[in-house]
């Protein structure tokens, strides 16, 4: 049954415009879900996901930010946006440069808060 959820959740992730491949990711780093559309080190991708949303999310604590939403990485061809999914899981998600981005956080907020409750 968790199985199944996941990959309900990863089919919702891949289904928004612009996501060209995403996973669910524990808090601490470890794929619980994916679909890559290139070679990549899986481990090393969750790990470093989980790494950069807990940086930024202590950073937001030293200067009192409110409440992170996500973190982006943006380079000239693509970007890679990491939105905490509740207390366990974050997404992570390799996003073509052809759209908007503010839209894509917005629908992965929404992804990411539904997981947030039932995982």
């Amino acid at each position: 049954m968790l199985k199944e959820k996941i990959s309900t959740f990863i089919d919702k992730i891949r289904s928004i415009e612009g996501v060209a491949a995403c996973a669910l990711v524990s808090r601490d780093g470890i794929i619980a879900g994916k679909y890559f559309d290139r070679e990549l080190n899986e481990p090393w991708f969750g790990a470093l996901s989980a790494t950069i949303l807990a940086s930024a999310e202590s950073l937001g604590g030293i200067i009192n930010m409110k409440s992170l939403e996500s973190v982006a990485i943006r380079a000239q061809d693509t970007s890679v946006m990491v939105v905490g999914a509740g207390e366990n899981f974050l997404i992570a998600a390799i996003i073509k440069k052809r759209v908007d981005p503010s839209k894509v956080q917005n629908q992965m907020l929404a992804v990411a808060k539904t997981i947030g409750e039932v995982m």
